[in-house]
């Protein structure tokens, strides 16, 4: 006992002087007094139990009873509670007290019982009566994997539950890895990857992994197959790899085109990513410590499946070295990364990002949007498309302080994620030309017409004039709000995604397939009834960032030559020379159907409707961001008249099918010039009414069907 307290002093830092002098007998009475039975009880309760283990844990109610076994004919203390709570007994009372205080209320986790434990191991704050300071301990749990103590029964529960969801199953004193069988093995597009039961929460994980994200991963797979039919080898980084299965794909399935490196600053996950590794049969390339203490890559020529994992901070590692690929797929926003990813990519390389922020992206947070990305949105109809905007504009700033322009390749909006890849153009100029593409947009919150606000810095007296609508003179108050900066070009760029569509086909990437097809024709300003796998303009030549870049069919030779810088000025002319109005950027934004139908009026089919709009001559496409969406040059007034001549009553005994006749206050035709070309052809397309308005079902007994009929 004079060991013990002799350690407690020194342990819990007391400020009291005790003399050596006391210390030293204290020691000499420990030593001359004999063991106890009750202590050398202690060590033989279970051979297979650990010895770290707290006393309160045990497998029986027997073996907590052991603890304090002494001669029949002396009282028994209990060897959980101190002796002021409970005094030494009878074993028949001491067997309740167990059974009751300590056993009924404990914690079961495999096949031990975590009893509460009254003993002062977690010390609570002092009662101050007077001058006298009382000291008081609480009653708490000892947690068996990690030695926590725990007070409540229902956080010790919880506590255990995080453990297993972690796969922590043994004691951390123990073993430092996590046994294999709390993993489970998930596939995807021919690639295995160990998993831990709790990988679809970040928060609480290191092998973070989300089936839903695999379309996601299927873009940039095709974005990255492009990238690598152009020049060969480029080196590629996943930034954030928590289970490593992104890289795995890439080096799976393109082999000697990438080099590829997985990096996550998570010792745990970079440990999971290297099992991963040898799981898919590739060889893991070793830093230059681990090379000298192991000789799994040899010295020679490299493997072609080697994959090199790092664990470095994702901004480190951007820093230290060039990539021509980088995908940064972080928890929440990107922001805080773009910086480093555009100080060392190479020229014409590709910088790809995945924002899982949509509270803030989406308007449901907006005082977020503002401190991340600086930009000030709303809750609109075309919320979707607004997001990827905003992206987009942190990008631009981002490479324009690197001096170095972006060229958008593909903005995705879904419902979990916000997916933007562009191309990297080094260089004052173009990055001076990305950035004159960031403006404010003006918004009426009437009708919800929208525009880009007018390059200048002159201030305006009147910048409703702007809008197409008159919502300001009619309606009361300031009608319009201003949203941005945002992104004002082109979202899509075609002969990149035609070749990613192409790279789709080739891998088997069933899920990219379709949304590739319709990014295609929004891309286009076409339907997909119209779509066809050949470009319109040249199938061997594509544009790209003003040069022209091979396809499967051409050589490398003859469109791209890399590090002259002659050759890629003339051929920098000579695309300008050669653009074509097939090349005109897509309308921005989309309007929603459903949100401009009349009331009381059944509004036409959807893919009628698009063909409407394409006779009165407008350039037309639906919208991967809203399904109900219409992406069309036309402005908010011809759109809404065109729907309203196409829309049937939804009363019985009205007009039945074909053309409704707007009454005065309705009709723009002096304000909208397409007004005339709708006239010219109304006799055709009142028979592709009657023929196809699908809107509306009549029965057979309606008189006005039978006369129409």
């Amino acid at each position: 006992d004079g060991v013990v307290d002799s350690e407690k002093v020194k342990s819990n830092n007391v400020d009291a002087e005790i003399p050596e002098s006391e210390l030293e007998a204290e020691k000499k009475g420990a030593e001359e007094e004999p063991p106890r039975e009750s202590d050398s009880n202690i060590l033989d309760v279970s051979s297979d139990y650990p010895r770290d283990k707290h006393i309160s844990i045990q497998r029986r109610l027997a073996d907590l009873e052991k603890l304090a076994d002494l001669r029949e004919d002396q009282k028994k203390p209990c060897p959980l509670c101190p002796e002021e709570k409970f005094k030494a007994c009878n074993s028949h009372k001491l067997h309740r007290h167990l059974q009751n205080l300590h056993w009924k209320v404990s914690v079961e986790f495999e096949g031990y019982r975590m009893c509460i434990c009254h003993l002062p191991c977690l010390p609570v704050k002092p009662n101050l009566v007077g001058d006298q300071t009382l000291p008081k301990m609480g009653a708490h749990y000892h947690c068996i994997i990690c030695s926590a103590t725990i007070i409540r029964r229902s956080d010790m529960i919880g506590h255990i539950n995080r453990h297993v969801n972690k796969g922590e199953t043994e004691s951390r004193f123990i073993t430092g890895r996590n046994p294999k069988s709390s993993y489970k093995v998930v596939k995807e597009s021919a690639t295995d990857v160990q998993v831990l039961p709790n990988h679809s929460t970040p928060q609480k994980t290191d092998s973070y992994f989300n089936p839903k994200m695999k379309l996601n991963r299927q873009l940039i797979f095709c974005a990255l197959a492009v990238l690598a039919g152009e020049r060969k080898p480029i080196e590629c980084l996943d930034a954030f790899g928590a289970t490593g299965i992104m890289g795995l794909q890439w080096a799976k399935h393109l082999r000697s085109s990438v080099k590829v490196t997985i990096n996550d600053c998570n010792e745990n996950s970079v440990t999971m990513i290297k099992e991963n590794c040898h799981l898919n049969k590739m060889k893991v390339k070793l830093s230059v410590k681990e090379e000298d203490g192991d000789e799994t890559v040899g010295g020679g020529e490299q493997n072609t499946d080697t994959i090199e994992v790092t664990k470095m901070d994702a901004n480190v590692i951007m820093h230290l070295r060039s990539f021509d690929f980088i995908h940064l797929d972080p928890f929440g926003t990107s922001v805080n990364y773009l910086d480093s990813a555009f100080r060392n990519v190479r020229n014409l390389g590709i910088v790809s990002l995945t924002s899982t922020d949509t509270s803030s992206l989406y308007g449901k947070a907006q005082h977020m949007a503002l401190r991340h990305y600086g930009c000030n949105i709303v809750r609109t109809e075309y919320y979707k498309e607004l997001a990827a905007r905003t992206v987009i504009a942190a990008v631009t700033r981002a490479a324009a302080r690197c001096n170095k322009g972006i060229e958008v390749l593909l903005a995705v909006a879904l419902e979990h994620f916000v997916l933007v890849v562009v191309r990297v153009l080094r260089g004052p100029s173009p990055a001076d030309d990305s950035a004159k593409k960031i403006r404010y947009l003006i918004h009426c919150q009437w009708c919800e017409e929208r525009v880009f606000q007018k390059e200048g810095n002159m201030v305006e007296e009147n910048p409703y004039q702007q809008l197409p609508c008159d919502c300001h003179g009619s309606m009361p108050g300031r009608t319009a709000v201003l949203l941005g900066p945002l992104w004002s070009g082109a979202l899509f760029n075609t002969g990149f995604l035609r070749r990613m569509l192409l790279e789709a086909v080739q891998y088997g990437l069933d899920e990219a397939q379709p949304l590739l097809k319709n990014l295609i024709c929004e891309a286009e300003g076409t339907t997909l009834k119209h779509f066809s796998t050949h470009s319109p303009v040249d199938e061997n030549k594509q544009e790209e960032c003003g040069v022209y870049i091979k396809t499967p069919n051409t050589s490398a030779e003859s469109y791209l030559v890399p590090g002259k810088r002659k050759s890629e000025e003339v051929l920098r002319s000579g695309a300008k020379r050669q653009r074509v109005e097939h090349s005109a950027e897509h309308p921005p934004f989309y309007y929603n159907i459903h949100r401009h139908s009349i009331k009381g009026m059944n509004m036409p089919k959807l893919n009628k409707f698009l063909n409407y709009l394409s006779e009165a001559g407008y350039r037309v496409s639906r919208t991967h961001f809203d399904p109900m969406g219409v992406r069309t040059s036309a402005p908010l007034a011809q759109f809404k008249t065109i729907l309203m001549k196409y829309s049937t009553p939804t009363y019985v005994g009205a007009q039945a099918e074909g053309p409704v006749h707007l009454p005065g206050e309705i009709q723009v035709g002096e304000e909208v010039p397409a007004v005339a070309e709708i006239k010219e052809g109304e006799a055709e397309l009142a028979e592709d009414g009657k023929s196809g308005a699908d809107a509306t079902v009549l029965t057979p007994s309606c008189p006005t069907h039978c006369a129409a009929d």
